[in-house]
């Protein structure tokens, strides 16, 4: 299970202990599994440190910060997770559709840095990844990468951004401005549905002994940083709006397939409330709902291929939204005159309209998603569906601009704005949906065989495995585990307290 990156005990003391020096001389301290989920138990030492720190400085207290409880100023948690609840005058759906905002998080504004940092820790801990020798390679279609090579820097280790080349300009610049070296940088062929090419580079970089891939689509500490970091945090939202509207049920989860990280959430939330859970895909590439394959702009959402981390079994729902909608959305949230249109003529909450550059385009997708779900099955007010902001529209104003050229013809006005609000959220139906039965399910689980077992080389019982909801269950186990090594480390560096 090596490969797996499932070990539960030190597989190097030599790795352990270069990690030791290292971060006693760095002055790093690893925040536990638990204390992400609940800041309130991050010593306050620790929190005295971060009132001192810039968020987005590669500074090693803000990896206290890779969590959820983000007040504006991000000084210090706060109590609940950012969010919004999103009305019918947004959605055009009577079901409140809630969306945890992840713009907060430290150094990328985006949630995968905490995927990033479940996926090394515990390669760290267990002696598998020692930053004074191995440089770590971060296989992504965007943020992933940036929040690898934030955390290796942190770290002091080599953090390698594999993307593809066509990805957003503001991707880059930042990547350009954190990485050790230009040469970290490696631009694929393709754009966001291009993950087979990723793979083959990152093939010849593992060649080199001392290049670690982190595959965000393997790595189950991808799902297991979502499982129990993400959906407990959702969950503490849920309660706050129910303890207020005791009526409400928690109906669903909604979440781009991406690498199924973030998916692993709806496991928390469908064993705690009882939510189903929907993966949301680009239409123009519907591998999930169609076995199809094709190109499209939802940046974040990679795809034409089934992840290893997404629990097939437990997915209620596969649905597609189109990049066409995405794209008209982004400018119609983020210009003058959409954001007029959306107060004056849907009566859309001006505090709210001022916080939908908030949303960049997998998280339109995600809104979307969730509103086509309502519509199937003509969910009401007491049904809420919660869903993700990944990023915010910072990320994207290179492809607003191209946007806003080729679908509106360079200039957005009144009328263009409603025009595309009512062909996209107005007029949204229910097609492209799909209620997964057994037969579904085992069809879409038995499309990742050709990824993983004949060209990736993870072993046909490794695979298969993971039919069974035990497994997934069962991964639960390691958290506990690793959060004992965390602070087995800690204690030997003697950083945490200090302060």
């Amino acid at each position: 299970m090596t490969q797996l990156g499932l070990e539960t005990h030190v597989v190097d003391p030599q790795g352990v202990d270069a990690s030791v020096r290292r971060f006693r001389e760095a002055g790093v301290a690893l925040p536990t599994f638990a204390q992400l989920a609940d800041p309130s138990t991050i010593p306050e030492s620790v929190i005295r440190r971060l009132a001192q720190v810039d968020p987005d400085a590669p500074d090693p207290a803000n990896l206290f910060r890779v969590h959820w409880y983000h007040e504006p100023g991000r000084a210090e948690p706060r109590a609940l997770p950012d969010h919004l609840v999103l009305p019918p005058s947004l959605t055009g759906v009577r079901a409140p559709i809630v969306v945890l905002l992840a713009d907060r998080f430290p150094m990328i504004h985006a949630h995968k840095v905490l995927a990033t940092y479940g996926c090394l820790v515990p390669r760290i801990v267990t002696g598998q990844f020692d930053p004074t020798r191995h440089k770590a390679v971060w296989p992504s279609t965007g943020n992933y990468c940036r929040g690898g090579v934030a955390v290796s820097r942190i770290l002091g280790c080599r953090g390698v951004a594999v993307l593809p080349e066509g990805m957003s300009a503001e991707r880059f610049r930042w990547l350009e401005e954190w990485v050790a070296d230009p040469e970290d940088i490696v631009r694929t062929p393709g754009t966001e549905s291009n993950v087979k090419e990723i793979y083959d580079r990152c093939a010849v970089l593992e060649r080199d002994p001392e290049n670690v891939i982190f595959n965000q689509f393997a790595e189950f500490g991808n799902y297991l940083a979502h499982r129990t970091v993400t959906g407990p945090a959702m969950g503490r939202v849920y309660e706050a709006l129910a303890a207020e509207r005791p009526a409400l049920r928690l109906a669903a989860f909604v979440s781009a397939t991406g690498s199924a990280g973030t998916l692993a959430t709806g496991d928390h939330l469908k064993e705690r409330y009882g939510a189903s859970i929907v993966a949301a895909e680009a239409l123009e590439c519907p591998t999930l709902l169609y076995n199809g394959f094709g190109e499209h702009n939802i940046q974040g959402i990679g795809d034409k291929h089934v992840p290893l981390i997404h629990n097939v079994m437990n997915t209620d729902f596969v649905t597609a939204v189109s990049d066409q909608a995405t794209d008209d959305l982004q400018v119609v949230f983020n210009s003058e005159a959409g954001r007029r249109y959306l107060a004056a003529r849907r009566g859309v909450p001006e505090g709210l309209v001022a916080a939908l550059p908030r949303l960049g385009l997998s998280s339109i997708c995600n809104v979307l998603a969730a509103a086509k779900l309502a519509r199937y099955l003509d969910l009401g007010e007491d049904d809420a569906i919660f869903t993700v902001a990944t990023d915010g529209a910072e990320l994207y104003e290179s492809e607003l601009a191209k946007a806003q050229a080729a679908r509106f013809g360079g200039a957005v006005d009144d009328i263009a704005a409603a025009e595309a609000f009512g062909r996209h959220v107005l007029g949204l139906g229910s097609d492209h949906l799909r209620e997964l039965d057994y037969r579904e399910r085992q069809r879409i689980f038995n499309l990742g065989y050709f990824t993983w077992v004949e060209q990736q080389g993870v072993s046909s019982a490794d695979f298969t495995a993971r039919r069974r909801q035990s497994f997934w269950d069962g991964l639960l186990e390691l958290v506990p585990t690793w959060d004992a090594m965390i602070d087995e480390l800690n204690a030997r560096t003697g950083v945490v307290g200090a302060g």
